[in-house]
């Protein structure tokens, strides 16, 4: 059964890294959570080594710069790993075609950048529909728009025998008070309608693999005993850290609040309800990252 913690301090000692999700554990879209950044500078005064594992459809360049307008300080966290670059090493390997129909808003074109220490990358060129050789999807077209919009040219794709790959597994994220649907749930349903579609982020091991490099590149390569994997999303921080054999701690209020009854600590008859239902044992759970 889960552990409530009160916070990260109560078993910080027993990891060298946290691989720690960003929104909903750190920030809501619009403003940091000053405790979470508090508990994550306490953690590397200790010795600890902060990696930021995000499912953000955008280089990891990019996520730094966002988090800077946040207001999240970088003495918080060392180095970060995105599930936008392990997308587009796929993508630039060819995973889904040269010629692709992108779907997503304006500000992900950093999506398509080339890529440092890549070699045989293929250039990529973003086409209508009806001449793509795949899909690539970093979100929706409008985030607040009901994914069932776009039956019409799944059905196409699908016809077509197209691949969707897909930047951002998470279905849904808080921004502020506001609910937006993000690229897994366009994933969802395109595989639902008999379309294939490839997943980097978590809780799929390929992001995983990045975040280990992304450690041994700072010279901070731990065992993964010896790593805490910290996030809100039950469908998928909590199951990709089980599926890497790494120790999970789940923050009940950020997605789940309202079914964890999560005021400061969740109720916990209603949070061995919800795991109970989600069929998932994280190893500790607490209210808010702190």
């Amino acid at each position: 059964m889960t552990r409530i913690i009160n916070s990260l301090a109560d078993v910080s000692e027993m990891y060298d890294a946290v691989f720690c999700d960003l929104w909903g554990c750190v920030h809501n879209g619009l403003e940091a959570f000053d405790e979470a950044v508090e508990a994550l500078r306490a953690f590397k005064a200790q010795g600890g080594t902060v990696l930021l594992l995000t499912n953000a459809p955008r280089p990891r360049v990019s996520v730094a710069t966002q988090l800077d307008h946040i207001g999240i300080p970088r003495d918080c966290w060392d180095v970060i790993a995105t599930s936008g670059d392990s997308a587009r090493a796929a993508m630039l390997n060819g995973a889904v075609g040269a010629k692709v129909w992108h779907i997503g808003e304006t500000h992900d074109g950093s999506f398509f950048a080339p890529m440092e220490l890549m070699d045989n990358a293929i250039e990529i060129t973003r086409v209508p529909l009806d001449e793509a050789e795949g899909i690539v999807c970093t979100g929706p077209f409008d985030p607040k728009a009901d994914p069932i919009e776009m039956r019409p040219q799944f059905l196409l794709a699908k016809t077509r025998g197209l691949k969707l790959l897909c930047a951002n597994p998470d279905i849904i994220v808080d921004r502020g008070e506001s609910r937006e649907w993000c690229a897994g749930a366009l994933a969802q349903l395109y595989t639902e309608m008999g379309g294939e579609s490839l997943y980097f982020g978590k809780p799929h091991p390929p992001i995983y693999d990045l975040a280990r490099r992304r450690l041994e590149q700072i010279g901070k390569g731990t065992s993964d005993d010896r790593i805490l994997a910290i996030g809100d999303g039950i469908a998928t921080d909590v199951p990709g850290g089980i599926g890497e054999n790494i120790d999970t701690l789940f923050i009940t209020g950020g997605l789940a609040r309202v079914e964890t009854g999560t005021d400061h600590q969740p109720d916990p008859a209603k949070l061995a309800r919800f795991l109970t239902e989600a069929q998932l044992e994280p190893t500790y759970s607490i209210g808010m990252l702190r």
